[in-house]
């Protein structure tokens, strides 16, 4: 009995740990999460969106995690890699684009963040002529080597836009 409450409670906290996106550390089983507040999170936005009006796509692609994952707006290609992000961004940049957050929600855990809504795009032309995107995100943000870094990212046209 005792054997297998120990192994449900061991389960339960391999679970827990699994679910969180933390690892436990080996030897104490405590986790050590960085501290963060949702301002912080949503800070990390405007990061990125600074980085996208230097026109510089590695200035960009260094928001990203190694490993990140990008679902772009206007491609169809997802991107996996650094290489495959920033080519996406050199193609992007050119459009002068620039973000503004319409709503949010932002979650919390230990070493990831989300931060998921909708925004719009704001497009400028080489006339000075604007165009705009409302699009759905989320930001899948993770706490590594002491900084928050984008490791997923999704962005789609809203259904409607798509639909006219």
């Amino acid at each position: 009995m005792i054997k297998k409450l120990f192994c449900s409670t061991l389960s339960a906290s391999f679970l827990a740990a699994t679910m969180s996106g933390c690892a436990p550390v080996a030897e104490t089983g405590e986790v050590a999460c960085a501290e963060v507040t949702e301002a912080e999170i949503a800070a990390l936005f405007d990061r990125w969106n600074s980085s996208l009006a230097t026109l510089d796509p590695d200035q960009v692609v260094a928001n990203y995690t190694p490993t990140a994952v990008l679902l772009p707006t206007i491609s169809n290609t997802p991107r996996t890699d650094h290489e495959s992000i920033r080519e996406y961004f050199v193609d992007f940049l050119p459009n002068n684009p620039q973000g503004v957050i319409n709503s949010r929600t932002i979650a919390i855990g230990c070493n990831k963040a989300h931060d998921v809504g909708v925004y719009t795009f704001t497009f400028t032309d080489d006339q000075g002529q604007t165009t705009e995107a409302v699009a759905r995100f989320s930001y899948v943000y993770v706490y590594k080597d002491g900084e928050w870094l984008i490791d997923h990212h999704h962005s789609s046209l809203m259904p409607e836009t798509v639909a006219n």
